[in-house]
């Protein structure tokens, strides 16, 4: 069995690779050649979440599972809030072939998602990306939505105001202007929003929205979790990564509880990859990415890792 330390993974996947896999990965479940297994989630107190996300690519030759979860005393440890581990197992044997660090490879493939959904979305044209939250992601996030878009300035919002600064030192870091925003405004200037927060009520209303706008909601993954008014999604054309994590524990919970939005309604955005459904339909559309986060994505840069720890000499190799 070959580990991957948490130490190993910088240097080794880049946004570039990250972004292959996962648009590979997304590509594949619209083919139905993989799969994800049922999610595991469990609430441990004091905003603690841990839980388990796995899957199977029969074509890929890929299955495994993710062990890890959100721990918000970390920061105050010096360690990331979310920690995660990815095992990789043999799908014809069940023989363990890797364990490798989860942590910096969750936050590629959740911005490569994102940015997945801003380049077959998003207006040709846009100018303006709007980032609601500041954390931990949220540079992760905007260097992968800059990737897409020839974007001029970019406007952000947190709940703590004082942790605006990552927003405004990554968009100067990437040459851009940034301006500290309330909600209505973000909602008027940006062409393109990303939401990347652990909200469990709405930020932004539908009145922040306008026509053209691109949603890539990427911080809902777990029940009772919400980052947006139901209505927006109402009068949106929705996409996801898997419609069961939409339905169950992505933004869309809420709208299809509530009526405003059917299941059938809403599209992997896999199927956009695979040209079998034509994204956004005009320059007025409203569109959503609810990017719930799935377990395939994670064995996918994994995979790519270990292929690169292995030729770079920087994976242990254990009998097991």
């Amino acid at each position: 069995m070959w580990i991957v330390p948490e130490s190993a993974i910088p240097g080794l996947v880049d946004e570039q690779s990250a972004f292959e896999a996962i648009e590979n990965c997304f590509a594949a479940m619209a083919r139905r050649d993989a799969y994800n297994f049922p999610v595991v989630r469990e609430a441990l107190g004091e905003g603690r979440q841990y839980g388990f996300k796995s899957g199977l690519d029969r074509v890929g030759g890929i299955m495994g599972v993710k062990a890890g979860g959100y721990f918000p005393g970390n920061a105050a440890r010096g360690i990331p809030n979310h920690q995660s581990t990815v095992y990789l197992f043999d799908p014809e044997s069940g023989k363990p072939t890797a364990m490798v660090g989860g942590n910096l490879l969750t936050a590629l493939r959740t911005a490569a998602a994102s940015s997945l959904s801003i380049k077959y979305l998003a207006r040709k044209e846009a100018k303006v990306l709007g980032m609601v939250g500041a954390g931990h992601q949220s540079a992760f996030q905007m260097r992968a939505a800059l990737r897409q878009r020839a974007f001029e300035k970019v406007v952000g919002w947190n709940l703590h105001p004082e942790m605006l600064s990552r927003l405004a030192e990554t968009a100067t870091e990437l040459g851009l202007p940034f301006e500290a925003v309330e909600l209505d405004q973000l909602g008027a200037e940006a062409d393109v929003i990303i939401t990347i927060t652990s909200s469990f009520a709405p930020i932004l209303v539908d009145s922040h929205i306008r026509p053209g706008t691109h949603l890539a909601c990427m911080g809902t993954d777990t029940k009772g979790k919400q980052e947006v008014a139901p209505e927006i999604l109402a009068r949106a054309a929705v996409f996801t990564d898997e419609v069961a994590q939409s339905v169950s524990i992505g933004e869309a919970q809420h709208a299809v509880a509530g009526g405003l939005l059917a299941e059938e309604a809403i599209t992997e955005l896999g199927a956009v990859i695979n040209g079998a459904h034509p994204g956004r339909e005009s320059g007025d559309a409203v569109t959503v990415f609810d990017g719930t986060g799935v377990g395939l994505q994670d064995l996918a840069v994994a995979s790519k890792a270990v292929e690169l720890a292995i030729a770079a000499g920087l994976a242990q190799k254990v009998d097991f």
